[in-house]
Protein backbone atom coordinates (compact mmCIF):
# COMPACT_ATOMS: atom_id res chain seq x y z
CA UNK A 1 0.00 0.00 0.00
CA UNK A 2 1.25 3.14 -1.53
CA UNK A 3 1.56 6.24 1.73
CA UNK A 4 1.99 9.98 1.09
CA UNK A 5 4.56 10.17 4.37
CA UNK A 6 7.73 11.78 4.05
CA UNK A 7 10.72 10.05 2.98
CA UNK A 8 12.70 9.29 6.63
CA UNK A 9 15.51 12.08 7.86
CA UNK A 10 18.86 11.35 7.59
CA UNK A 11 21.30 13.34 9.63
CA UNK A 12 25.33 13.45 9.86
CA UNK A 13 27.23 13.11 13.19
CA UNK A 14 30.37 13.83 13.80
CA UNK A 15 32.48 11.07 15.29
CA UNK A 16 34.26 12.33 18.53
CA UNK A 17 38.00 12.98 18.16
CA UNK A 18 38.90 12.09 21.61
CA UNK A 19 38.46 8.12 22.54
CA UNK A 20 39.80 9.02 26.15
CA UNK A 21 38.27 11.54 28.09
CA UNK A 22 40.09 10.32 31.86
CA UNK A 23 42.82 12.40 32.07
CA UNK A 24 44.91 10.19 34.23
CA UNK A 25 43.79 7.03 31.87
CA UNK A 26 44.80 9.37 28.85
CA UNK A 27 48.26 10.22 30.10
CA UNK A 28 48.87 6.69 30.62
CA UNK A 29 48.12 6.33 27.07
CA UNK A 30 50.20 8.81 25.89
CA UNK A 31 53.24 7.84 27.63
CA UNK A 32 52.81 4.15 26.47
CA UNK A 33 52.54 5.60 22.83
CA UNK A 34 55.48 7.70 23.23
CA UNK A 35 57.47 4.59 23.63
CA UNK A 36 55.81 3.28 20.42
CA UNK A 37 56.61 6.30 18.55
CA UNK A 38 60.16 5.93 19.35
CA UNK A 39 60.34 2.36 18.67
CA UNK A 40 58.29 2.87 14.80
CA UNK A 41 60.91 6.10 14.36
CA UNK A 42 63.79 3.83 15.45
CA UNK A 43 62.32 1.38 12.98
CA UNK A 44 62.10 3.75 9.98
CA UNK A 45 66.20 4.99 10.81
CA UNK A 46 66.88 0.89 10.21
CA UNK A 47 65.06 0.48 7.05
CA UNK A 48 65.80 3.83 6.01
CA UNK A 49 69.43 3.26 6.24
CA UNK A 50 69.31 -0.46 4.64
CA UNK A 51 67.24 1.26 1.69
CA UNK A 52 69.02 3.96 0.45
CA UNK A 53 69.05 6.52 -0.66
CA UNK A 54 66.04 7.89 1.95
CA UNK A 55 63.15 10.00 0.51
CA UNK A 56 61.21 11.65 2.91
CA UNK A 57 57.28 10.98 2.67
CA UNK A 58 54.00 12.42 4.28
CA UNK A 59 53.06 8.82 4.59
CA UNK A 60 56.33 8.42 7.38
CA UNK A 61 54.79 11.60 8.93
CA UNK A 62 51.35 9.77 9.17
CA UNK A 63 52.42 6.86 10.20
CA UNK A 64 54.65 8.43 13.32
CA UNK A 65 52.11 10.73 14.18
CA UNK A 66 49.00 7.49 14.50
CA UNK A 67 51.72 5.54 16.78
CA UNK A 68 51.53 8.93 18.92
CA UNK A 69 47.16 9.08 19.18
CA UNK A 70 46.40 5.58 18.68
CA UNK A 71 43.83 4.75 20.86
CA UNK A 72 43.50 8.37 22.21
CA UNK A 73 42.04 10.12 18.87
CA UNK A 74 40.06 9.22 16.21
CA UNK A 75 42.04 11.11 14.18
CA UNK A 76 45.38 9.60 14.43
CA UNK A 77 47.50 9.08 11.86
CA UNK A 78 45.54 12.26 10.02
CA UNK A 79 45.86 15.40 8.83
CA UNK A 80 43.45 18.38 10.68
CA UNK A 81 40.34 18.10 9.66
CA UNK A 82 39.61 21.64 10.44
CA UNK A 83 41.49 24.85 11.92
CA UNK A 84 43.37 25.13 15.01
CA UNK A 85 44.47 27.44 17.32
CA UNK A 86 47.97 27.60 19.35
CA UNK A 87 47.34 28.77 22.96
CA UNK A 88 50.33 30.46 23.66
CA UNK A 89 51.93 31.71 20.55
CA UNK A 90 51.71 34.51 18.05
CA UNK A 91 51.56 32.07 15.22
CA UNK A 92 48.26 31.31 13.62
CA UNK A 93 48.30 28.07 11.42
CA UNK A 94 46.76 27.99 7.91
CA UNK A 95 43.96 26.85 7.11
CA UNK A 96 43.22 22.43 7.05
CA UNK A 97 43.10 22.86 3.43
CA UNK A 98 46.53 23.59 2.68
CA UNK A 99 47.93 20.75 5.04
CA UNK A 100 48.13 18.52 2.67
CA UNK A 101 50.23 20.09 -0.02
CA UNK A 102 52.27 22.16 2.84
CA UNK A 103 53.71 18.69 4.02
CA UNK A 104 54.14 18.20 0.60
CA UNK A 105 56.45 21.27 -0.02
CA UNK A 106 58.34 20.06 3.63
CA UNK A 107 59.39 17.05 2.32
CA UNK A 108 60.10 18.41 -1.22
CA UNK A 109 62.61 20.62 0.54
CA UNK A 110 64.37 17.76 2.43
CA UNK A 111 64.69 15.60 -0.36
CA UNK A 112 66.16 18.27 -2.40
CA UNK A 113 68.42 19.84 -0.24
CA UNK A 114 69.11 15.92 1.18
CA UNK A 115 72.77 15.85 -0.48
CA UNK A 116 73.74 19.41 0.28
CA UNK A 117 72.33 20.40 4.06
CA UNK A 118 73.83 19.31 7.61
CA UNK A 119 71.73 16.87 9.45
CA UNK A 120 71.46 19.56 12.17
CA UNK A 121 70.02 22.10 9.27
CA UNK A 122 67.50 19.26 7.92
CA UNK A 123 66.33 18.26 11.63
CA UNK A 124 65.82 21.71 12.75
CA UNK A 125 63.77 22.48 9.41
CA UNK A 126 61.57 19.83 9.77
CA UNK A 127 61.31 20.63 13.67
CA UNK A 128 60.01 23.86 13.00
CA UNK A 129 58.23 23.25 9.45
CA UNK A 130 56.04 20.79 11.10
CA UNK A 131 55.12 22.90 14.10
CA UNK A 132 54.53 25.76 11.59
CA UNK A 133 52.05 23.78 9.37
CA UNK A 134 50.61 22.29 12.69
CA UNK A 135 49.63 19.35 10.96
CA UNK A 136 47.27 17.38 13.40
CA UNK A 137 44.15 18.02 15.67
CA UNK A 138 46.81 17.05 18.15
CA UNK A 139 50.22 15.45 19.11
CA UNK A 140 51.70 17.89 16.81
CA UNK A 141 54.59 18.44 19.18
CA UNK A 142 55.39 15.37 19.83
CA UNK A 143 55.35 14.42 16.13
CA UNK A 144 57.34 17.29 14.84
CA UNK A 145 60.08 15.87 17.95
CA UNK A 146 60.52 12.11 16.80
CA UNK A 147 60.19 13.06 12.85
CA UNK A 148 63.11 15.76 13.32
CA UNK A 149 64.76 12.99 15.19
CA UNK A 150 64.04 10.03 12.76
CA UNK A 151 65.65 12.85 9.67
CA UNK A 152 68.75 13.40 12.17
CA UNK A 153 69.40 9.99 12.04
CA UNK A 154 68.90 9.00 9.23
CA UNK A 155 71.27 11.60 7.60
CA UNK A 156 73.87 10.42 10.00
CA UNK A 157 73.54 6.84 8.75
CA UNK A 158 73.06 5.75 12.46
CA UNK A 159 70.74 5.17 15.57
CA UNK A 160 72.08 7.54 17.69
CA UNK A 161 73.34 6.44 21.54
CA UNK A 162 72.92 8.50 24.48
CA UNK A 163 70.50 9.30 26.99
CA UNK A 164 68.05 11.58 27.29
CA UNK A 165 67.64 11.85 23.74
CA UNK A 166 67.40 14.64 22.27
CA UNK A 167 63.48 15.13 22.00
CA UNK A 168 63.64 13.80 25.80
CA UNK A 169 65.58 16.99 26.55
CA UNK A 170 63.49 19.16 25.03
CA UNK A 171 60.12 17.75 26.85
CA UNK A 172 62.06 18.21 30.23
CA UNK A 173 63.24 22.03 29.29
CA UNK A 174 60.48 23.60 26.67
CA UNK A 175 61.29 27.05 27.07
CA UNK A 176 64.28 27.27 24.45
CA UNK A 177 62.75 25.15 21.90
CA UNK A 178 59.53 27.25 22.01
CA UNK A 179 61.92 30.58 21.77
CA UNK A 180 63.50 28.53 18.99
CA UNK A 181 60.33 27.89 17.09
CA UNK A 182 59.15 31.72 17.74
CA UNK A 183 62.14 32.90 16.15
CA UNK A 184 62.27 30.94 13.40
CA UNK A 185 58.17 32.18 12.80
CA UNK A 186 59.99 35.61 13.07
CA UNK A 187 61.86 35.44 10.12
CA UNK A 188 59.47 33.78 8.15
CA UNK A 189 57.03 36.46 8.58
CA UNK A 190 59.45 38.48 7.27
CA UNK A 191 60.10 36.70 4.32
CA UNK A 192 62.88 34.62 5.15
CA UNK A 193 63.58 30.86 6.18
CA UNK A 194 65.80 30.86 9.06
CA UNK A 195 66.22 28.45 11.77
CA UNK A 196 69.82 29.00 13.15
CA UNK A 197 68.17 29.37 16.94
CA UNK A 198 66.70 25.69 16.24
CA UNK A 199 70.30 24.27 14.83
CA UNK A 200 72.25 25.86 17.89
CA UNK A 201 69.22 24.08 20.24
CA UNK A 202 69.41 21.18 18.47
CA UNK A 203 73.14 20.83 18.08
CA UNK A 204 73.43 21.77 21.92
CA UNK A 205 71.11 18.73 22.96
CA UNK A 206 72.92 16.71 20.39
CA UNK A 207 76.26 17.18 22.32
CA UNK A 208 75.03 16.49 25.87
CA UNK A 209 73.23 12.92 24.20
CA UNK A 210 76.47 11.91 22.88
CA UNK A 211 78.11 13.35 25.90
CA UNK A 212 76.49 10.96 28.15
CA UNK A 213 77.92 7.80 25.92
CA UNK A 214 81.51 9.26 26.88
CA UNK A 215 80.86 9.95 30.29
CA UNK A 216 79.27 6.53 30.38
CA UNK A 217 82.50 4.76 28.78
CA UNK A 218 84.55 6.50 31.44
CA UNK A 219 82.62 6.03 34.61
CA UNK A 220 81.56 9.04 35.05
CA UNK A 221 77.54 9.00 33.65
CA UNK A 222 74.55 8.53 35.85
CA UNK A 223 74.71 5.00 35.29
CA UNK A 224 78.52 4.48 36.61
CA UNK A 225 77.47 3.15 39.72
CA UNK A 226 76.03 0.18 37.66
CA UNK A 227 79.37 -0.55 36.19
CA UNK A 228 81.18 -3.60 37.61
CA UNK A 229 84.34 -2.56 39.51
CA UNK A 230 87.49 -2.30 38.09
Amino acid sequence: METNDPPAQRHSKAIEAELIVDPILKAEAEALNGLRQYDAGMAAVHDAIERQPFRLRPSLILALHREALSGISMYAGNFRPAGVEIQGSNHEPPGAHQVPELIEDLCDYVNTNWNTATPIHLAAYVMWRLNWIHTFADGNGRTSRVTSYVVLCIKLGTALAGLPTIPDQIVDNRAPYFDALDAADAAFRAGAVDVSAMEELLSTLLARQLMSVYDLAGGRGQNAAELPAP
